[in-house]
């Protein structure tokens, strides 16, 4: 089996390098070692600047509303649909099915018997597990349906549960109605938000993606978007909960659209890509002019302005200084 050293960077606090969507499909073909130092190929995100070290070919993953930079990696895979021959859509959700090992329990067809026990051990009506307060549609949405009967959060915000809850999927089985609102809404951006619920056959409140039915089944959750008003979402809500026979309608659902690939087939392809782009002779983006380059993000007077700074690597350290900023680049 073919030796390949591969590294991660950029990604969330509690990313595991050794068990994940991507080394758990490359294992399949190579003899997988982490390299730190020296990779053949660098898998990073969009949480730091680490990957700007590395010489070699760079594939980007995002799991925020954020796009590829192109100028940086060699492949990217995001939320997207396809729109160049370098990119691949692939969702967040797609890693957190992979992770928990959630594909069985969410194929798993219950008879009515199972989801109808399954909902009546539900003894809480709604909750929602929110650490980012940057979504005032969620906030003042939590605020509004508690005002009809009681929310529980067991985030940092609006906590009124005692303090955040350790275990997420822990909590909120025992919830019928989950809010799984995304951070932020913008076409084709869907993250687990919508998938945590399903998998503990809860009934999501889901608000973000416009497109979310292409990557899930419109029977399985309510669409914040699909009511003129907020009153006749809570009334729609009311209602399930008084009535037994449609929320179990609703559990019996499939999860996902029929328009999504499986998620069996979506690992053959990103499997396919990921060989496809180690077997390619191509120079790596990240060797030669573009490893001469630094992306520095300036922030001034509350406006977000990108600049790509160009220039040749030193020995010494170059500082940058704005009012409010000190910038020192390596």
């Amino acid at each position: 089996m073919r030796e390949i050293r591969i590294n991660f960077t950029d990604f969330w606090p509690d990313f595991i390098k050794t068990n994940n969507y991507f080394y758990n499909l490359l294992i399949q073909n190579y003899k997988v070692i982490i390299d730190e130092i020296n990779p053949d190929l660098l898998i990073y995100s969009c949480y730091s600047e680490e990957y700007l070290r590395y010489k070699c070919i760079r594939i980007f993953f995002t799991g925020e509303n954020v796009r590829p930079d192109f100028t940086a990696c060699d492949f990217a895979f995001s939320f997207d649909y396809k729109t160049r021959k370098n990119h691949f859509r692939l969702p967040l959700y797609s890693l957190y099915i992979d992770h928990h090992k959630m594909l069985e329990q969410l194929t798993y067809e219950k008879t009515r018997l199972e989801a109808q026990k399954k909902w009546e051990s539900k003894s809480k009506f709604c909750c929602m597990v929110v650490s980012n307060a940057k979504c005032q549609k969620r906030l003042d949405f939590f605020k509004n349906l508690s005002k009809f009967k009681k929310v529980d959060s067991g985030g940092k915000i609006f906590n009124n549960v005692g303090g955040p809850v350790e275990d997420k999927y822990d909590f909120i089985k025992d919830y019928k109605f989950v809010l799984s609102f995304e951070n932020s809404s913008y076409i084709r951006y869907t993250t687990e938000k919508i998938l945590d619920p399903i998998y503990k056959d809860c009934i999501p409140v889901y608000w973000g993606n416009p497109l979310v039915s292409n990557d899930f089944n419109d029977k399985r959750y309510i669409d914040y978007d699909d009511y003129e008003t907020e009153e006749k979402l809570i009334s729609r809500l009311i209602e399930i909960d008084e009535n037994d026979e449609l929320a179990i309608d609703m559990i019996l659902q499939p999860p996902f659209s029929e328009k999504k690939i499986t998620h069996e087939q979506e690992h053959i392809e990103v499997l396919q890509i990921l060989i496809k782009i180690i077997q390619s002779k191509k120079k790596p983006i990240a060797i030669g002019f573009w490893s001469e380059i630094h992306c520095l993000k300036l922030y001034y007077k509350g406006f977000k302005m990108s600049f790509l700074i160009f220039y040749k690597r030193v020995d010494k350290k170059i500082k940058l200084s704005f009012p409010n900023r000190i910038f020192i680049l390596k």
